[in-house]
């Protein structure tokens, strides 16, 4: 069982068509960049997230906010840390962190709000959803701990 504060991380591979004129990451792939380690975090954490839709619930973005530090290069591992900072009773928080090696290249708020599929309301986060992410909330929502799930590119 994980500790508290642990730290869900995916790792991929900086491509060719993902860098810009500058030669870095263009500032739109981050955001992409982060929902593939959070459909990575779910497939390793909570399970099928079709089936946790088809039980009546769904998962949106209603704020996202990437902060950037440096920029990742063509063939470069990023590391996409995934620290959930809160977990309310219809949403949560998790403060992504990319990192190539040592060097930050940027970092993050994306709050997500829990819904029903149907009629696209708000809906309590569900029980088992939570049981599981509690252990890695992260009060100071910090890339500190240990990598919990990393995948290789």
């Amino acid at each position: 069982m994980p500790g508290m504060g642990e730290v869900f991380t995916h790792r991929l591979r900086v491509r060719y068509s993902e860098c810009d004129q500058q030669g870095v990451v263009f500032n739109g792939h981050y955001l992409f960049f982060y929902d593939v380690a959070l459909t990575e975090m779910w497939r390793a954490l909570v399970g099928d997230y079709g089936e946790m839709v088809e039980g009546g619930y769904d998962l949106v973005v209603a704020e996202a906010r990437i902060r950037y530090r440096d920029g990742a290069r063509f063939d470069e591992l990023l590391d996409v840390s995934m620290p959930v900072a809160h977990l309310g009773t219809t949403s949560m928080v998790v403060r992504p962190v990319f990192r190539v090696g040592g060097r930050l290249i940027a970092d993050g708020e994306v709050r997500h709000v829990f819904i029903d599929p149907a009629s696209k309301g708000k809906r309590e986060m569900p029980p088992e959803v939570r049981s599981v992410l509690e252990p890695f909330l992260d009060g100071a929502g910090q890339a500190a701990g240990a990598s919990s799930g990393a995948s290789s590119p």
